[in-house]
């Protein structure tokens, strides 16, 4: 079939359009198009990021499956501290998290792109709300920082977030059970163990604080340390949850500095059930612990001690790892990233509010601090006998501080067994809290809260029961106090502050430099009660170490030391 037209041409003739001529037109036409747009693609001209402008489909076909994103994953925020940067990634739901290979740290100056750094994290932990915290190496001074995927290009990567300093920031906050929200403050520079005057400031809420006239403002309840306590609107308690993900918690300070940058999302505990699940729990802030940590929690376990929080604050060694592998074995452990400096008080409260749902009583020690019972008693055993008046809230223990007894090389049986030699007099003490008796201001100072009105302390005799410190280790091990105190007002040990203060090594100054005679120090009696006992009930003879029973946990909530031997369940752990 053909069409005839007159078409106004030079010669004003006829031209016949032939239908089968202008298909064949048409598709050389778009396959010429297809052609030159995919050599367009595939000569490195279009490279995808991660923003709402790209199209996750095509990001994802170049990326590769392996590391599957969505043009939802944004820096939410960064927080600069002294030896890191720590970068809080927001994720959509449903999505699979980074790993730490698939991440680069970016630091950029400016728009020179030939100042471009990037490294390789330390770490990635998750967040309590679904997202992650990307622990960078240190921001260089001028640069900002972003993050990359290991599969792009060094000039593309996500969008840098606001950057905030660790010592003026509101970073961490949790709804108590009396609805009231617990607020964690750096920079307000309250006295130790003293209550300020709340009017001096003002919890702030919102889930954008650019936007002023959005905010909701509530009074303050309590302010001691470095804790806030502030009455939660019911618009908070109750309101929907924002596209911008939860709501968060400032604090301002009434005519002085304003408000302080904030990237707390105060989360909610649950309401405790009728009978709480353990009689006796422990709390402990470290870092760097995984070589001591088994002795530690095996031990406790042996004398009753059945549900462990740690808080790790910093660790770049293999305790996640080690706390994993304890789980494996029945133990009931967790643990909580604590990156916060100077912060062992205020980790101590936020520890002690999620303990009391599931915890009678929890102990507060280090991981170089064993109970030691010199009748072989449980722990739960000693608190009963301490606690006939329902006005006791917590349980202080003396402390015996063990020096390196002689030793030039870490104990290869344990710091139990290793270590026999220490100071005769006592030093300090370490508490036992019933969660219930916390005063609401939450104050603890040297590992003792103050209590509510009602409620006292009780000492534990030295003749019953004592906590053997192996504070002054092998070199190797004791150098490590140098490099930063974890408490909020003990000064670190290489600034020349409090030389002459109970926490330092007597005799040591401000410089990480080993004694000639280290190796003799701190030993003024011989003390080997608590390394007999442990070689006497729970030592693995054949393989010369720490062989503690791991229990089940039916066993756990029971008398542990009793229950093991007879369980089937237990001695299947046991291996």
């Amino acid at each position: 079939m053909k069409i005839r037209r007159k078409l106004g041409g030079v010669c004003g003739s006829d031209v016949v359009v032939s239908w089968r001529l202008f298909f064949w037109f048409v598709v050389l036409f778009v396959f010429s198009f297809v052609l030159f747009s995919t050599m367009f693609v595939f000569k490195g001209k279009f490279r995808p990021v991660v923003r709402s402008v790209r199209s996750f489909s095509t990001a994802r076909a170049i990326i590769g499956d392996s590391a599957t994103l969505s043009p939802a994953v944004s820096i939410r925020e960064a927080v600069k501290l002294p030896e890191q940067t720590l970068v809080f990634l927001k994720y959509p739901q449903s999505l699979r998290l980074f790993t730490k290979d698939d991440l680069i740290c970016v630091f950029s100056s400016g728009d020179d792109s030939s100042k471009l750094r990037k490294e390789k994290p330390e770490a990635v932990d998750s967040d309590k709300f679904g997202g992650q915290i990307v622990r960078c190496p240190e921001t260089p001074p001028g640069y900002t920082i972003s993050l990359a995927i290991s599969r792009w290009t060094i000039d593309d990567h996500l969008a840098a977030g606001p950057t905030h300093q660790w010592d003026w920031l509101v970073y961490d906050a949790v709804i108590d059970h009396d609805n009231s929200t617990v607020v964690f403050v750096k920079g307000l520079n309250l006295k130790p163990g003293k209550v300020a005057d709340v009017s001096r400031y003002e919890c702030v809420y919102g889930w954008d604080f650019a936007k002023h006239n959005r905010l909701i403002r509530s009074d303050v309840i309590s302010a001691a340390q470095e804790i806030v306590r502030c009455r939660t609107p019911l618009t908070v308690l109750n309101g929907p949850k924002s596209a911008h993900g939860p709501v968060k918690v400032s604090v301002r300070i009434k005519g002085g500095t304003g408000m302080l940058p904030s990237i707390a999302q105060p989360d909610r505990i649950v309401h405790p059930p009728r009978r709480k699940p353990f009689e006796m729990c422990v709390c402990t802030m470290t870092r760097n612990a995984a070589a001591v940590l088994r002795e530690w929690v095996m031990y406790h376990a042996g004398i009753g001690v059945q549900r462990w929080f740690i808080y790790d604050n910093n660790s770049d060694d293999d305790i996640i790892a080690e706390i994993n592998d304890l789980e494996r074995r029945g133990y009931n452990i967790t643990r909580h990233f604590w990156p916060w400096i100077k912060t062992q008080e205020a980790g101590f409260s936020n520890c002690a509010i999620r303990a009391r749902n599931d915890c009678d009583w929890i102990a507060f020690i280090d991981v170089d601090e064993f109970y030691y019972i010199r009748s072989g008693e449980t722990l739960t055993s000693i608190i009963r006998n301490y606690t006939a008046s329902a006005e006791i809230g917590e349980i202080r223990t003396p402390c015996h501080s063990f020096g390196p007894s002689g030793l030039r090389n870490r104990p290869r049986g344990g710091v139990t067994e290793g270590y026999t030699c220490r100071v005769i007099l006592p030093e300090r003490h370490k508490s036992i809290l019933k969660p219930e008796s916390m005063n609401a201001t939450l104050i603890n100072v040297v590992h003792h809260f103050h209590l509510k009105d009602g409620f006292t302390f009780a000492d534990v005799d030295k003749e019953v029961m004592v906590i053997n410190h192996y504070k002054y280790q092998v070199w190797e091990v004791f150098k490590e106090k140098f490099y930063r105190r974890v408490a909020t007002y003990v000064a670190d040990w290489q600034n020349d502050e409090n030389v002459g203060s109970r926490d330092r090594a007597p005799g040591l100054g401000t410089r990480p430099i080993e004694p000639p005679d280290w190796a003799e120090r701190f030993c003024e009696v011989n003390d080997t009660g608590l390394r007999d006992q442990v070689l006497e009930k729970f030592k693995d003879n054949k393989l010369q170490r720490l062989g503690l029973r791991s229990f089940c946990n039916k066993c756990l909530r029971s008398a542990a030391d009793k229950c093991g031997r007879k369980c089937p369940e237990c001695r299947q752990l046991i291996g």
